[in-house]
């Protein structure tokens, strides 16, 4: 008897929940100046975040899935991406579409149920919002073929979360990706909840990092509310990308409910989001920059104001938005097929769009 394998997957923190920096893991890009950008970046997505929530509660907004607690893992894996890199989504990055500059008024029409919403995201090399659990992992590994198979040199950087590894989407694509040797950086949103299931119920792994080793493929583990290691993580299987795929897990927490359809007070107790408050993600940078003298109550204020200003402003130009009922036929394929263009000559003709389309 021997070994033939011996594995580790290591964890990473450089930014810790009491605002001290771990200087010697620092990336030299992250200055303090970027961090006040990221700052600003993670509290203008918590703001739409609630902005969304209240939206669809007052009925101007379809099932919308919050992202409260887990701004830090989706501001720094943007911020590692480069311009050209791919991003493909599962239903919950709406902070990644923000960092990448997707229109405000785009991701507000999205959640207004509007087809058109999708329209811009090929500027941004992004992938649509995918609902469906981790089927979103087959096509990230499909891109990264295409990126090898023309030589780009571009990432192809894929979200799922902690529910979605327990599908076989997920290690289909990780394995399809290692054995080619794809450029496919899979982050795992780990938020330890996927609807009403815990992470314990998901995996007796004592890691979701490690089912990269299944796949021959790097993994590691970082505390997912710390924007700075989250970056550094990320940034590294970026680089590393050119020479195969790897996985990022990402240690976050759901603070809110899974979707506006769901009431997690029915199955999650308060203290284990009480436990996890200290931990969040804008109140270690706030506290860490409000200690070198870089942010105050007036800055957060004027911020603040902004940020409700802008949203508020898109929120409006949404609203007004009147759509193309042939959208609903004309965004589903890249080429229409015949069937489908009879059906929407047919439906056209009947004015089907409350009596708005002539025949």
């Amino acid at each position: 008897m021997k070994d033939v394998y011996d594995g580790t997957v290591r964890y990473m923190q450089i930014l810790d929940e009491n605002g001290n920096m771990d200087e010697s893991l620092r990336p030299k890009e992250i200055t303090d100046v970027k961090l006040v950008e990221l700052y600003k970046a993670m509290s203008f997505a918590r703001a739409l975040d609630a902005k969304a929530l209240s939206l669809q509660r007052q009925g101007r907004a379809v099932t919308y899935a919050p992202i409260l607690g887990e701004e830090a893992t989706q501001i720094g894996t943007a911020a590692a991406m480069r311009p050209n890199d791919v991003f493909v989504p599962n239903f919950r990055q709406h902070g990644v579409y923000l960092y990448r500059k997707a229109s405000l008024e785009s991701i507000m029409l999205y959640w207004r149920g509007y087809e058109e919403s999708l329209k811009d995201i090929k500027s941004i090399n992004a992938f649509p919002v995918a609902v469906p659990v981790s089927t979103q992992m087959p096509h990230a590994a499909g891109a990264a073929y295409a990126q090898k198979y023309k030589k780009t040199g571009n990432a192809v950087i894929a979200y799922v979360g902690d529910g979605g590894t327990s599908e076989g989407d997920f290690y289909e694509s990780i394995n399809f990706a290692g054995v080619l040797k794809l450029p496919l950086v899979t982050i795992i949103e780990n938020n330890q909840w996927a609807i009403s299931v815990p992470r314990e119920w998901q995996s007796a792994a004592q890691t979701l990092a490690q089912k990269a080793i299944a796949a021959g493929i790097p993994g590691i583990q970082v505390d997912g509310n710390d924007v700075v290691a989250v970056y550094a993580a990320t940034r590294d299987s970026v680089i590393g990308a050119k020479d195969g795929p790897s996985v990022v897990e990402c240690i976050t927490y759901r603070m809110s409910m899974h979707t506006t359809a769901d009431d997690p007070e029915k199955y999650r107790p308060d203290s284990l989001v009480e436990a996890w408050k200290p931990k969040d993600p804008l109140l270690r940078v706030r506290t860490y920059l409000a200690r070198k003298g870089l942010w105050d109550d007036k800055k957060e204020s004027a911020m603040s104001e902004e940020h409700l200003s802008i949203i508020d402003e898109a929120v409006a130009r949404a609203e007004e938005f009147k759509p193309d009922p042939r959208s609903m036929f004309e965004n589903v394929y890249s080429t229409m097929p015949q069937v489908l263009k009879d059906e929407e000559e047919e439906a056209v003709a009947e004015g089907f769009w409350q009596g708005e389309v002539s025949k």
